[in-house]
């Protein structure tokens, strides 16, 4: 071999070419990645909305499952019961029931048609609507709510005659349910307010205190199956409903009807246009003993107005009618004694005058000139006496009402110091009271208060006060100077009688001193018994008080007989050297025969005090004077004969005033134990003839006791006395009016007032 002969080279193979891709091919690989895709993405989405569901919509989801799954039916719990301050019923929810079918249990048509045809006359509903009810697929329907008992006891009826006559059983049932109702009608209507078809407060302590009242409601949970219908009793769950707290009040019904009474008669005996108020406080612990808006409204019918006001409305065109019913319905309803503001007048001085003394400005020998009228900035301010009082000390001023003698002792205490003893006395800020739409007062902003404005404010004119604002301050007056939180429930009781909450008395802070409240009390009590003063006297009381005659500016004019409108009022407290009860009561535009606070309102205020003074068994003690004209006492002289009852009639007291042919005593007026005046007539009435003898009423105005005692037995009456007899004390209202025919032997009641020779003081 030959070594340097090269090697042959090894073949190498050549590539082999790959075959083109058919179009099927391609084909699927496409069709591959797609559904790669397609899995991706569904099974991706898919994962996404399940994670929402369940991390994000899931107890959501769980929720609606389950009401899908259930009928939830609302059983209504009784609302707690409203009291007064003695536990008198006030406010209560009566049983009443709820009419429910279970259609379901229907068998045929004759059975839904029988159960229409009775339910649809006993309840007053249409005979379609019930037996559209029939033909649901459930186990609840609510036919009918709060049917009382003479319709529950007729769907008794029809659920016996459906079982007897029908086989048609477990169809119709009775829940029960409650209604409120107030046993006194319109009695405190401006405190209790009203609930409504709901069983919600709407109005007063009803929606005051609706949290505590309004209890909670109970359950009737049944399940559906996945069509919807209800499930047989067996799936049914109850949840008892727990009721209301009961509501305790300081109002006393007792006090409340007096006053309700009293006002009443003063409305309608003076026309007063735009309703009358009277609040009567505990002036020791704020609790309030009486609150009157006059006349009130029915609040087992609170969306019935007057006869007056409907006619009213029902005479305006139609497309008027609903606003105007509207308001004259919220009208009815306001609470005059804290949602409006009214101009206080004179009865303010009683403020004006404890200010000065504490400022230690007057004393006893303080003298203010009044010579009728007193300019300031140019303009006149007038006082009540045209001719003036002359030279007086700051007591008769106080005594006089005297406007001049007032702008002076307030310009004494400086208008900064006013402006002080005016926010310190209750009147810059709400009284706090525990009833709803309590108002602000209306007064001059700081620094746009002028000389005018001070001169007039000093007596109580030009601004805006609540009535509950001034009574609290009159408190404040009488009690030692302590302004106290006026408050109307004392405590709220649960369904079982346990106290859950009380309610105590509240100091806000003391305005005057001790000795400056003393002062007044001597001053005021002063006023009510001297003959130079108009006032409250109240016969073996020792009352102290203030008038007032405010005129209405910058008001819309009523149509009242005089030339402007006025608010007349009064307020004091008793007794004066140990003051336990204030009030104050006024009238919002009388448009009768007189306007001024001792005409209209001093009368009411006494009429009132003489019962309640007396009903609180506050001590009396009777002047010589008054004991000549104390009432006293009819005995019983019926069934006896005339002889007997003749004597019995004369050895009492009284006259005897024999009627009649007959021998015995049929009939007497007096009846008995009625309050008579001393010396007074008995008519004993022996035949049934007789009793058809009348007499007219003369009219005592203006007349002492004396002349009215003589007056009466002239016209064969008996006169009852109320108010300042002695004195030379004049009637300024009774109770029967002139010209009326009555039975002989009828008692008017006079009410008197001290009028001093100047004219009315306020």
């Amino acid at each position: 071999m030959d070594d340097n002969k090269k090697p042959a080279k090894a073949a190498v193979p050549k590539p082999k070419k790959r075959a083109k891709k058919g179009p099927n091919q391609r084909l699927w690989q496409r069709s591959t990645l797609l559904i790669i895709i397609i899995l991706v993405l569904g099974f991706g989405a898919t994962l996404a909305r399940l994670a929402i569901l369940t991390l994000v919509q899931g107890s959501e989801l769980q929720e609606r499952a389950v009401g899908q799954q259930l009928a939830d039916t609302t059983l209504t719990a009784k609302r707690g019961t409203i009291f007064d301050a003695n536990g008198n019923v006030l406010a209560e929810s009566a049983s009443v029931w709820q009419v429910v079918m279970a259609p379901i249990n229907f068998k045929s048509d004759e059975q839904r048609e029988a159960a229409a045809r009775g339910l649809s006359e006993i309840l007053g509903l249409e005979y379609d609507n019930v037996l559209e009810k029939t033909q649901q697929k459930n186990y609840y329907s609510v036919v009918k709510r709060k049917i009382e008992v003479a319709e529950r006891d007729k769907v008794i009826e029809l659920v016996n005659k459906l079982s007897e006559e029908y086989d048609c059983d477990g169809v119709i049932s009775l829940l029960d349910d409650y209604k409120r109702y107030y046993p006194h009608n319109d009695l405190a209507s401006c405190v209790i307010g009203f609930a409504g078809a709901d069983e919600q407060g709407l109005e007063g302590i009803e929606v005051q205190y609706d949290k505590y009242l309004s209890g909670t409601p109970g359950r009737i949970i049944t399940a559906q199956n996945a069509r919807g219908t209800d499930m047989p009793f067996a799936y049914e769950q109850n949840i008892e409903s727990k009721d209301g707290d009961n509501i305790y009040l300081t109002i006393d019904q007792n006090i409340q009807a007096i006053c309700e009474k009293y006002m009443a008669q003063g409305v309608a005996d003076n026309n007063v246009l735009n309703r009358g108020v009277c609040i009567a406080m505990d002036v020791n612990t704020g609790a309030i003993k009486a609150m009157v808006v006059s006349p009130g409204y029915n609040l087992n019918d609170p969306y019935t107005l007057s006869p007056e006001e409907q006619a009213e409305i029902d005479a305006l065109p139609e497309k008027e009618q609903a606003k105007a019913e509207s308001a004259a319905l919220s009208a009815m309803w306001r609470n005059k004694a804290v949602a409006d503001t009214y101009m206080p007048g004179s009865v303010f001085k009683m403020c004006t005058a404890s200010m000065a003394l504490e400022e230690g400005k007057v004393d006893d020998n303080s003298t203010f000139v009044c010579g009728g009228m007193m300019v300031v900035e140019d303009k006149e301010i007038h006082c009540h006496a045209l001719g003036g009082h002359g030279s007086q000390t700051f007591v008769q001023a106080i005594c006089n009402s005297c406007n001049p003698a007032f702008i002076q002792i307030g310009q004494l205490v400086g208008l900064e110091k006013f402006r002080d003893y005016y926010k310190g006395f209750g009147f810059a800020d709400k009284s706090g009271i525990d009833l709803p739409g309590e108002s602000d007062d209306q007064f001059w902003a700081e620094g746009d208060m002028g000389a005018v404005d001070f001169a007039v404010a000093s007596f109580g004119q030009n601004f805006g006060i609540t009535p509950i604002q001034m009574i609290t301050a009159c408190a404040a007056v009488s009690n030692g100077g302590y302004v106290l939180q006026p408050y109307v429930v004392s405590k709220i009781t649960d369904a079982k009688g346990n106290v859950i909450k009380n309610v105590e008395k509240n100091v806000k802070r003391q305005v005057i001193s001790k000795k400056t409240s003393d002062k007044m009390n001597e001053i005021l009590g002063y006023n009510t018994e001297t003959a130079g003063a108009t006032a409250g006297y109240v016969a073996g009381y020792k009352v102290a008080g203030k008038t007032g005659t405010s005129e209405k500016i910058g008001v819309q004019k009523k149509e009242s007989v005089f030339e402007e409108d006025y608010i007349a009022s009064f307020c004091g407290y008793a007794p004066a050297d140990d003051p336990q009860i204030a009030m104050l009561v006024f009238f919002d535009t009388p448009s009768g025969g007189a306007y001024y606070g001792s005409q209209v309102s001093s009368p009411v205020f006494i009429n009132i005090m003489t019962e309640v003074l007396p009903y609180l068994e506050i001590k009396t003690s009777y002047s010589e004077e008054d004991l000549k004209y104390l009432d006293t006492t009819a005995g019983d002289y019926v069934g006896l004969s005339a002889e007997e009852a003749v004597a019995k009639v004369e050895a009492d007291g009284f006259t005897a005033n024999l009627k009649g042919f007959g021998g015995t005593v049929i009939q007497q007026i007096p009846a008995v134990s009625s309050k008579v005046s001393s010396g007074g007539s008995i008519v004993l009435y022996t035949d049934d003839d007789s009793k058809a003898e009348t007499v007219m009423v003369p009219g005592f105005t203006d007349y002492t006791a004396a002349e009215a005692n003589s007056v009466a037995a002239q016209y064969g009456l008996n006169v009852s006395f109320k108010g300042a007899v002695s004195s030379g004390g004049k009637c300024v209202a009774q109770d029967v009016k002139e010209g009326e025919s009555v039975a002989p032997g009828t008692v008017i009641n006079l009410t008197f007032s001290a009028a001093s020779s100047s004219g009315f003081n306020d």
